[in-house]
């Protein structure tokens, strides 16, 4: 019989508890904290994409030690989804970032200010009406969002408001609005934003009567996140903001910037929404990026943005699309960087946070 050896059992128990250490089920190892951003087609937004696609995202997410998913969702999708919170980022006009998760009570904040459509949404019509002539015939658009707000606009600037109520507006989502235009002569007008834009006027019978350019700052479009997610205890939320604002803007220098990056930058945001790169380049001439992070820090913090928000938000209270039981535009409250909250300070739902553009612009992701 062996002899019991004592300094052979110590070594056998001692490896036996290190195999049992890197065996550990995979329960018990950390989780690494998981973001997704819904974005949907847009110029504007086809670089989310690209960030994914070209590894750039994932970069910055392992800069940061977490994961960063993006997801495509029809338009409407994307805000139902955000407003029920599942996903924690999604891509929205500042529009919708004010009257879509406030009436649902989802507290929000925008981290990234990406561009303003300088032309991308349009009014358009056949057979040469005009907007003395939209009221009784039938406007196709997405129903409360900005294309709403556009149509609105354009008819008060055209010295129509007396005819408002008179619009007969179709509610089309954006995925079936081509063919549901194209496809009936009867239907005279429609609205919307490119690249649909560019689709409905390759039709010579369909010209535009007024666009985006013509109110230049008023539709925003933006990162939002849930602010319960930025404010996390754990600190993930903001380096997830930091994270997606470093992919962000290292995406504008190659997009705006020259050489083989830029035709790669070009070629996969036109695939996002099947363009091809002649076709983006056009969406992008009527698209005002602020492609520096610097520029959209400033316009955040500086005082044009109150007034444009100011148009927003009383065009939301007036159509109902602060939620039930709004009695007043000041019942939802807006915060801005200098600390001014349009609306009750004790009811704020939307919040402009330029600290990660600001950090973007001083190299400080």
């Amino acid at each position: 019989m062996a002899r019991y050896n004592k300094k052979s059992s110590l070594v056998l128990i001692c490896f036996v508890l290190l195999i049992l250490g890197l065996c550990r089920p995979a329960s018990a190892v950390a989780e690494v904290p998981v973001f997704t951003v819904g974005w949907s087609v847009y110029a504007g937004w086809n670089p989310y994409f690209y960030m994914q696609k070209s590894g750039i995202l994932k970069k910055w997410a392992d800069r940061y030690g977490i994961a960063i998913k993006v997801q495509r969702f029809d338009y409407a999708a994307s805000l139902d989804s955000f407003v029920a919170k599942n996903i924690d980022g999604c891509t929205m006009t500042n529009m919708e970032a004010l009257d879509m998760p406030a009436a649902a009570g989802v507290d929000s904040t925008v981290i990234i200010v990406g561009d303003y459509s300088n032309g991308n949404d349009a009014v358009m019509v056949r057979n040469g009406l005009s907007f003395d002539k939209l009221p009784g015939q039938p406007v196709m658009l997405v129903q409360k969002t900005v294309s709403e707000y556009l149509l609105e606009r354009a008819m008060v600037l055209n010295g129509q408001q007396a005819q408002l109520p008179k619009l007969r507006l179709i509610n089309t989502s954006d995925s079936d609005i081509v063919p549901a235009f194209m496809n009936n002569v009867s239907n005279k007008a429609v609205v919307t934003w490119k690249p649909l834009v560019s689709q409905i006027l390759a039709d010579k019978g369909v010209h535009s009567i007024f666009d985006s350019s013509s109110i230049p700052g008023e539709i925003l479009d933006l990162l939002v996140v849930r602010t319960e997610v930025l404010n996390r205890a754990d600190g993930s939320g903001v380096k997830f903001a930091k994270a997606v604002n470093g992919a962000w803007y290292e995406t504008m220098q190659k997009l705006t910037g020259s050489g083989p990056a830029q035709m790669q930058a070009l070629k996969m945001s036109a695939a996002a929404s099947g363009d091809s790169i002649e076709s983006y380049k056009e969406q992008l001439k009527t698209t005002y990026l602020f492609a520096d992070p610097k520029a959209a820090a400033e316009f955040t913090t500086g005082s044009v943005l109150k007034q444009k928000m100011e148009l927003v938000r009383q065009f939301c209270f007036k159509h109902g699309l602060l939620g039930k039981n709004i009695k007043s535009v000041d019942d939802v409250g807006i915060s801005y960087p200098d600390g001014s909250v349009q609306g009750r300070k004790d009811h704020v739902r939307l919040r402009f946070n330029p600290a990660f553009m600001q950090a973007a612009q001083q190299g400080k992701l």
